[in-house]
């Protein structure tokens, strides 16, 4: 055991007071500073005018982006690091900033709420107003709300998308169909990558118009199409690969088998399952951010938890395929895949 003198406080503070950290890259974000910057560095006065900073707080803000490693600083020139360059610009397809938009508007206020939902174990966003039993019917509800929603489910998952569209072995395959697919961005970098694919997305009808817009942007809507459904409700299309990313922790036990059975035998022989999600390692001490995750889920939904690949390997056998296994993608996130 350490001695007194040896112990320090500081891990402890530091995560105590992490939401300070959190709420000036978050409300950075909503200012635009790193796609101001992306356009070259910026002198102090120049980029506190340009972003409407008041005097009192300007230089703290902006320099505290540097001291969280976000910014660079040359005397009084700002500017990008290499990562926020490429992940924080809006210009840019490799921003992911839309899923910190969607926690700066929603989700921070929620987690306020946290020991409510320990306690109760009740979803704490807008279903608790309006007594809905789905987190998605309030934004579903609201076109504006839901294209946001959908471009920072894009904006979480794009790292994940390409390795998938390049890790997986494609080349026996013929068919595709991402569930749950969102704007589309997972059947859209399948295409990107695979040529000889053809692929479907598969949501909910009030998605359809996103999706195709997004498909049609992206240059593969002759090969992608947007077959609208409900995975409660009706089949899943038959194709020779299923995808689902960041579907299986929304649903509690019993209707992530549910959806896992529906994909089995929505799958043409020989076909493969493939879902994704912020795994929890098997030991369930390693990956912070898969078990924060699952605690998201207590804030959004009614039963949804995130879960280790061998428990998603369980559940794929339970429901009839022949061989399962996990693989890294990228960040937090890993692909289990299950063989029909």
């Amino acid at each position: 055991m350490p001695s007194l003198t040896e112990l320090r406080p500081d891990h402890i503070m530091q995560v105590g007071m992490g939401f300070w950290a959190s709420k000036v890259l978050l409300s950075a974000v909503e200012m635009g500073v790193f796609t101001e910057l992306a356009q070259g560095p910026r002198q102090f006065e120049s980029l506190a005018s340009r972003l409407g900073l008041h005097p009192r707080s300007s230089h703290d803000f902006l320099d505290a982006l540097v001291a969280l490693g976000l910014l660079k600083r040359s005397q009084d020139l700002y500017s990008n690091t290499y990562e926020t360059d490429l992940f924080l610009d809006r210009r840019k397809p490799t921003y992911i900033g839309g899923v910190l938009e969607m926690a700066n508007a929603r989700l921070y206020g929620f987690w306020n709420h946290l020991t409510e939902a320990l306690r109760t174990g009740r979803a704490q966003n807008e279903a608790k107003e309006d007594g809905s039993p789905s987190p998605f019917v309030a934004l579903y509800a609201d076109p504006a709300r839901l294209k946001g929603f959908l471009a920072a489910m894009s904006g979480i998952s794009r790292p994940a998308n390409c390795a998938i569209a390049r890790q997986f072995p494609w080349a026996p395959y013929k068919t595709y169909a991402d569930v749950g697919t969102a704007q589309g961005d997972l059947a859209v970098q399948i295409a990107l990558v695979n040529p000889h694919l053809t692929g479907i997305g598969f949501d909910l009808p009030e998605v359809g118009p996103v999706f195709e817009e997004y498909s049609q942007a992206s240059g593969v809507a002759d090969r992608v199409r947007f077959q609208p459904g409900d995975f409660f409700r009706h089949p899943l299309p038959r194709v020779d690969v299923i995808t689902m990313g960041h579907i299986l922790h929304d649903w509690n036990l019993a209707e992530k088998k549910m959806i896992i059975g529906k994909a089995f035998q929505a799958l043409n022989p020989g076909g493969a399952y493939i879902v994704y999600d912020a795994l929890i390692d098997d030991d369930r001490s390693k990956n912070v951010f898969g078990l924060l995750m699952s605690l998201n889920m207590l804030i959004e939904t009614p039963g949804g938890f995130d879960y280790s690949g061998a428990d998603c390997i369980g559940w794929m056998k339970e429901a009839g395929f022949r061989d399962a296994r996990v693989e890294h993608l990228a960040g937090p996130d890993y692909m289990v895949i299950g063989l029909k």
